[in-house]
């Protein structure tokens, strides 16, 4: 193998493709990234068995090949020494097999390489019929429901994004049973059939690194273990959690006793002034309670102090209610409005945080019991 190619050009692709290299992995194998020169352009491979992404640059992108073949090549190297090199033309040539020589008009690297007989086939098969979205949604899914992901891996199933479709609806859920994120969207045509899987959360916060925020299509290949995302020149494979997801359609209450219409980054900024008297052992516990068109939330630590922020609201309901400040701030910063609901029933139920400017997104997080 052989070829002529811009450093900037390879370094980008070199980027993505890493992502799916694990420092932890202990097969040699894995910690490399193929290189595969064809006549179609260079195929850049990389996986840790629970991503695996495939970049190409196409042959009208490469300076000038010489000849065709593949090597695997170390990844942490690799891409920190393509990344020092300066931006001009890089030299690339594998010799006695497994030999890669990267070389500039002033500096030569001389690696070792695995046989690429050995790296794992990736299986980066297609479907007929893909779900198209466009990147800038996407990630806007991603960003407003990720953190309610949970990081606790003795339910693994709670570490993942639920995407549900039926007919032209698709809804994302999270939930670390304390909180709740669900996102619901419009496709542009009805599927035939339903989905209803469950993607790991860190491997959609990849998928979000390498994706732009565009509007570009990008394309979902479901399969029975696995889903493939299609994005420009760039395949990324996850596989998918097993087990059943919670049902939460039922933990949503519709109907609401209280709803207080608030200033979305005035309650954000009340709350986060609240926690700052707040502590871990707490839980970072806030109180929040209406009465008489007053919002009061406050905070109480017996070793720091208390604090009161209040808000003039319309509204004459009553409530007491304590929840996580962080859980609440997470939530209301998912939302792009000027206002939101905080919709209540009594001091113990679910707090729903909803928008009239956006009622694709719902919030939910748990009350906190005192005592």
């Amino acid at each position: 193998m052989k070829f002529i190619i811009k450093q900037e050009i390879l370094l980008e692709s070199l980027y993505h493709t890493s992502r799916a290299i694990s420092p932890r992995n202990l097969i040699p194998i894995l910690t490399g990234i193929k290189f595969d020169l064809k006549e179609e352009g260079l195929y850049l491979s990389a996986s840790d068995t629970d991503i695996s992404i495939q970049c190409l640059i196409p042959t009208e992108n490469i300076v000038e090949v010489v000849e065709y073949g593949s090597v695997v090549i170390g990844g942490k190297y690799i891409v920190e020494i393509i990344k020092k090199l300066p931006n001009t033309n890089i030299t690339i040539e594998v010799m006695d097999e497994n030999k890669m020589i990267v070389s500039t008009s002033n500096t030569e690297f001389n690696l070792n390489g695995i046989n690429s007989s050995e790296f794992p086939n990736l299986d980066l098969e297609k479907t007929s019929e893909p779900i198209v979205l466009k990147t800038k949604l996407l990630k806007k899914i991603i960003s407003q429901t990720f953190f309610a992901t949970s990081r606790n891996e003795s339910r693994p199933i709670l570490t993942g994004m639920n995407f549900r479709i039926d007919g032209s609806i698709m809804e994302v859920i999270s939930t670390d049973s304390y909180r709740l994120a669900k996102k619901t969207i419009y496709l542009d045509k009805d599927l035939d059939y339903k989905v209803n899987i469950v993607i790991p959360g860190k491997n959609l916060l990849e998928l979000d690194k390498i994706m732009s925020d565009d509007d570009e299509n990008l394309e979902l290949h479901i399969f029975e273990n696995k889903v493939l995302f299609k994005y420009k020149n760039i395949l990324f494979l996850s596989r998918l959690l097993n087990g059943t997801y919670p049902a939460t359609s039922s933990i949503i209450p519709t109907e609401f006793k209280v709803q207080v219409k608030c200033s979305c980054n005035g309650l954000f900024e009340m709350i986060d002034r609240a926690s700052l008297l707040t502590s871990d052992r707490d839980k970072n516990i806030i109180r929040l309670e209406l009465s008489h068109q007053d919002m009061v939330i406050s905070s109480n630590s017996p070793e720091i102090g208390k604090v009161e922020e209040k808000m003039v609201v319309d509204s004459d309901d009553e409530i007491s209610i304590s929840f996580s400040s962080k859980y609440m701030l997470d939530s209301i910063k998912s939302f792009e409005t000027t206002n939101v609901m905080l919709c209540m029933n009594n001091d113990n139920s679910p707090i729903i945080i909803k928008s009239e400017e956006d009622e694709s997104l719902i919030q939910l997080v748990l009350p906190i019991k005192t005592y």
